[in-house]
C-alpha cells in the first residue's frame, strides 16, 4: 500500500443511512461502496449535514475527536479488516446477548507501524445491526485478501517470545479477518524491506488488509542446474561467519551470532575469485523482465573483474534491518529489475571493521576506496581457493569446515548453502508478490553489534 491523499478519492453513492452514537453524541452514519463516515448530529443541526473539520482516527481517538469538539470522519474500507456486532455479555458468556451496535476494526498507520483501532457505532436495533453488518461484510469480501496463509513463524526472534506473542497478538487478527491458517517453526530476513519495521502486529495487518508489493528476485545456478531462488546472498565473510554460527547451535542465537562476527573478523581472510557482472544499461532500465536475447539486443556484455575479495555480496532488496536502517544495499529497489553487487576488496582488518560500522550510520559505503557498488542484472562467480592458509588451531573455527570437498558457504536469506562450482546469479523482475510496500528507512531505533 503506498501512502496517498485519500481525501481526494470518490466515496462513491449512499448504499446505507442510519443513526449511531459514537461516545454519548448521535451521529448521522453514511455507507458508500468505498467508505463509512459520520457527521454529529448537534440541536442547529439536527440532521447531520453541516460541515465540519474532519478528524484524524486513531488508536488514542477512535471517534474522530478533535479536541474538545467531535468532527466529521470517513474511515475507507480499504483500512476496515473485520466488523462485528457489538453485545453485552456477562463474564464466561460467549454467544448471545443484549445488542449494543456495530465495532469495525480497522488499521491505522503512524510512519510505517500499523496498529489496530476499534470504532464503536452504537445502536440497539438488532435489525438495523445486521443489515449493516450484512452489507459491510459483502463490501469487504470483494477486496482482493487472502483467505488462506501459511504462517512461517522464527521461534528464536523477540527473545524466544515469538510464538507466545503470534497466539496472543496475531492470531486473534486473523481469526477477527476469517482467515484460516497453518503455521511452520522458520526464519525470514526481508520482512524489514517490505515492513520497514520490525512489529508483528504491522506484518499482520498487511496481510489482512492484502496489501500486496511485487519484489524482484535472483535465481543461483551452478553447472547448468537451478539451485535455489533468494532475494540476497553474500560470499566470503558473510558466508563464512554464517557457516561458523551454524555450527555452534547450541549457543544463544544473540550470542552466536556475534561470536561467530568476532571470530570471523580475527581471523579475517580474503579469496581470490574470478568474478564477471552484468552491467544495468541505463537506456533500457524499465524494471521489466528480460531474456538473454534482450540483453544481447540492446548491447549488454559482461564484464569481468577478477581479483582478491574479502566479501562479495548480491542483493536485489534493499535488506533494511535494525542494525542497517537505510539496508545494506540502500542504492537498489524491490522492483527495479536489478540487484546491487557490493564487492569489498583486500584491506586490513580495522578498515574491514571501518567498513561494517558504517551500514548503522548514513555516510556512503562507496566512500571507502576498497568497496565498489554496481547495479547488475547478471552475476558469475568462481572461487578458486583461500588466500593463504589458516594458522595452526584456526582452520576449525574459521572455515566452512567442508574445505576437503573444495565447496565454499554461501549465505543465502540467512540459509548455509555449500557450492563447489561457478554460481550464476540472474535477477528476475517482479517474479513474486508479498504481504508489505515498498520502504525506504526502518523505522525501528538502530542496534549495534556488541562484537565489533
Amino acid at each position: 500500500m503506498k501512502t496517498e491523499k485519500r481525501e481526494h478519492e470518490e466515496p462513491g453513492s449512499v448504499l446505507l443511512r442510519g443513526i449511531f452514537k459514537l461516545g454519548k453524541i448521535s451521529h448521522d452514519v453514511l455507507l458508500t461502496s468505498t467508505s463509512v463516515s459520520w457527521t454529529p448530529i448537534t440541536p442547529d443541526n439536527p440532521t447531520g449535514y453541516r460541515l465540519v473539520t474532519m478528524a484524524a482516527i486513531s488508536p488514542d481517538n477512535p471517534t474522530g475527536e478533535q479536541g474538545s469538539e467531535r468532527g466529521s470522519h470517513r474511515v475507507w474500507l480499504r483500512d476496515v479488516f473485520a466488523v462485528k456486532v457489538k453485545r453485552r455479555r456477562a463474564a464466561g458468556q460467549q454467544t448471545g446477548g443484549a445488542v449494543l451496535g456495530l465495532c469495525l476494526f480497522c488499521s491505522h498507520r503512524t510512519g510505517n507501524t500499523l496498529q489496530e483501532v476499534r470504532t464503536h457505532l452504537l445502536n440497539t436495533s438488532l435489525s438495523l445491526c445486521h443489515t449493516w453488518v450484512t452489507q459491510l461484510t459483502q463490501l469487504l469480501t470483494v477486496l482482493p485478501r487472502p483467505k488462506q496463509l501459511k504462517v512461517f513463524i522464527n521461534p528464536g526472534s523477540h527473545k524466544k517470545q515469538s510464538v507466545l506473542i503470534y497466539r496472543e497478538h496475531i492470531a486473534p487478527l486473523f481469526r477477527m479477518a476469517d482467515i484460516h491458517t497453518d503455521i511452520t517453526s522458520s526464519t525470514d530476513i526481508i520482512s524489514c524491506s517490505v515492513h520497514g519495521v520490525r512489529h508483528p502486529i504491522t506484518a499482520a495487518l498487511h496481510i489482512i488488509l492484502g496489501h500486496l508489493q511485487q519484489v524482484d528476485m535472483c535465481s543461483f545456478s551452478s553447472l547448468g542446474r537451478l539451485l535455489t531462488f533468494g532475494f540476497s546472498a553474500m560470499f566470503g565473510f558473510g558466508g563464512r561467519s554464517l557457516a561458523l554460527a551454524e555450527r555452534n547451535r547450541w549457543m544463544p542465537p544473540s550470542q552466536r551470532r556475534d561470536y561467530a562476527l568476532a571470530k570471523t573478523v580475527a581471523s579475517l581472510r580474503p579469496e581470490e575469485c574470478h568474478l564477471s557482472f552484468l552491467p544495468v544499461n541505463q537506456k533500457h532500465k524499465s524494471g521489466k523482465r528480460r531474456s538473454k536475447e534482450q540483453d544481447a539486443a540492446t548491447g549488454l556484455s559482461w564484464e569481468t573483474k577478477p581479483g582478491v575479495y574479502l566479501s562479495i555480496s548480491i542483493m536485489s532488496i534493499p535488506s533494511l534491518t535494525p542494525h542497517a536502517p537505510r539496508g545494506l544495499a540502500p542504492n537498489t529497489r524491490l522492483t527495479n529489475g536489478s540487484a546491487e553487487l557490493i564487492t569489498v576488496g583486500n584491506a586490513s582488518r580495522s578498515e574491514f571493521i571501518r567498513h561494517l560500522k558504517r551500514y548503522s550510520c548514513p555516510d556512503e559505503q562507496s566512500s571507502l576506496s576498497f568497496v565498489e557498488t554496481r547495479s547488475v542484472t547478471a552475476v558469475k562467480l568462481r572461487p578458486y581457493g583461500l588466500v593463504g592458509s589458516p594458522g595452526k588451531g584456526e582452520k576449525e573455527e574459521a572455515t566452512s569446515g567442508d574445505d576437503s570437498e573444495g565447496s565454499f558457504p554461501w549465505n543465502i536469506d540467512g540459509e548455509l548453502v555449500e557450492m563447489a562450482h561457478e554460481v550464476v546469479v540472474r535477477v528476475h523482475s517482479r517474479l513474486i508478490s508479498l504481504y508489505g510496500e515498498d520502504v525506504e528507512k526502518v523505522d525501528s531505533p538502530v542496534m549495534s553489534c556488541s562484537c565489533i
